[in-house]
């Protein structure tokens, strides 16, 4: 049996507020963190993702305050990520109401934290975020970034994903950085290549324009679709996200 597609808004915040770019750059507010949650689960998303955009920047952690305010409006999984680096951020999210951790920078910066995680809470709690740019200097064509977007790795996006899996993450976000905030559609190469190595689900992020664009993300592989900014403008909605899904044969909740 097909599992269901499922359709996640985006909180990217910073300094309590939710904001947008383009190219992960020029950040506007783009509303209360709190109220888009409260928004979002009424309209039928079928996970929250909130990721502190900064965390990793200031070398502080996640906004634990302010992800339980979230949590606390939302009855759907909430994925928490930015700025986490043990184990022990892991327990502390939980117990602010997180479902599901996502890490990044901390992880390339030390990957036995992804088998730490895993080993401790279960795969199915841990998220690898690949914030990804295109690069001719990778045999893929894609390198993996840090802090946010702001620092290229030598790191080929793919082989990172392959060793990330092996270590114990049991979902890939894969974030593309030249997409986002372009709403010219999802990476659809990327997401088919990420697809093709991976025994975990993969969520595709970055490029969202029009209700036309989440299907064919799911064709080239994803399991699931990500969006921010044509959702915190009101231009397209989870149900109409939904609707043109499941006019395309996809199952969805």
């Amino acid at each position: 049996m097909s599992l269901a597609v499922r359709v996640i808004p985006c909180l990217d915040v910073a300094a309590g507020r939710v904001v947008k770019g383009v190219n992960f750059q020029n950040l506007r507010d783009a509303g209360d963190p709190v109220e888009l949650a409260a928004r979002y689960a009424e309209q039928g998303a079928d996970e929250l993702t909130f990721l502190d955009v900064t965390a990793t920047v200031d070398d502080r952690s996640t906004t634990y305050d302010m992800v339980q305010r979230v949590a606390e409006q939302v009855f759907i999984p909430l994925t928490v990520g930015g700025g986490i680096r043990s184990t022990d951020d892991v327990a502390r999210l939980q117990g602010h109401g997180a479902d599901k951790i996502g890490v990044n920078s901390a992880a390339i910066a030390r990957p036995p934290l992804i088998a730490e995680i895993a080993d401790r809470f279960g795969a199915q709690v841990l998220v690898l975020s690949l914030d990804v740019k295109r690069s001719g200097r990778t045999p893929s064509g894609f390198v993996v970034t840090t802090h946010g977007g702001r620092t290229e790795t030598d790191l080929d996006a793919l082989e990172w994903a392959r060793r990330a899996i092996e270590l114990g993450a049991g979902e890939l976000l894969v974030n593309s950085i030249d997409a986002d905030g372009t709403k010219a559609g999802f990476d659809l190469e990327l997401t088919a290549l990420m697809h093709e190595l991976s025994s975990v689900p993969v969520i595709a992020s970055g490029g969202a324009g029009t209700v036309a664009d989440f299907a064919p993300a799911i064709a080239a592989g994803a399991d699931a679709v990500l969006a921010a900014s044509v959702f915190h403008n009101g231009e397209v909605t989870i149900g109409e996200v939904k609707a043109a899904l499941a006019a395309d044969g996809r199952i969805v909740r």
